[in-house]
């Protein structure tokens, strides 16, 4: 194997980065909106809750680490109406203000879907497996900072600005144990499994059976009627 082979490393900015892709794919898809995130990232010391709304998730395995989101009360009110109205529910309703607990349950749903797929994309892509506690969500009416400790080595922290579809804007830190992920040998990552496919297919696999026992059952009725008649 080739010293270029075992080059390939995968540090904090590509952990990230992966983080990052992860929230901007499942809030997309789940506002039908689109959200971006900064081609700038911060270096900072310590993860913090911020007003207005605050969640934070927990992960361990293969690496340790946090997930902390800060949304502001127009970010958040954005994400969770444009949710709702995709879901089907009528805007008539839905919460107005971001201190329901409506919206703190429906932030922290997206919260736990975007570490979800982040998580599988680390095990796809990386080769490891690591698992998350259930999101925390506190609401802040109040200008507080909260410092949230977690029992990492030598912690790295970043901080990524994110933009909603009508320019409003939400904070992702990351605290992450120092660690590189180095390829050993050439790998190709699993496809995301697909959930429309899958359907599809078992759906296929349901017709194909159906002519089957639809065929065999007048052959099975016409047969007990001979026997019957001792023929």
């Amino acid at each position: 194997m080739s010293t270029t082979d075992k080059d390939v490393v995968f540090g904090t900015e590509d952990i990230l980065l992966s983080l990052c892709n992860s929230v901007t794919r499942v809030l997309t898809v789940a506002t039908q909106s689109q959200v971006n995130f900064s081609g700038m990232v911060q270096r900072i010391t310590k993860t913090c809750l911020k007003p207005d709304i605050g969640c934070f998730v927990l992960f361990d395995g293969g690496f340790s680490g946090l997930v902390v989101i800060n949304f502001s009360a127009p970010a958040a009110m954005e994400l969770y109406e444009t949710y709702m109205l995709t879901m089907g529910m009528a805007k008539d309703e839905l919460a107005t203000s971001h201190t329901s607990d409506e919206v703190s349950n429906v932030m922290g749903e997206l919260m736990n879907q975007i570490v979800g797929d982040f998580t599988g994309k680390v095990a796809r892509e990386l080769q490891t497996h690591i698992t998350q506690n259930q999101p925390k969500m506190l609401v802040l009416n109040k200008q507080v900072m909260l410092s949230v400790d977690t029992n990492l080595d030598k912690p790295e922290v970043r901080r990524v600005t994110f933009f909603t579809a009508r320019n409003n804007i939400f904070y992702l830190e990351l605290a992450i144990d120092r660690t590189e992920f180095i390829k050993l040998f050439d790998f190709q990552p699993l496809d995301a499994p697909d959930p429309d496919e899958l359907i599809a297919q078992a759906n296929a696999q349901a017709s194909q059976r159906s002519p089957h026992a639809a065929s065999t059952t007048p052959a099975s009725d016409h047969d007990d009627l001979l026997d019957s008649l001792g023929m």
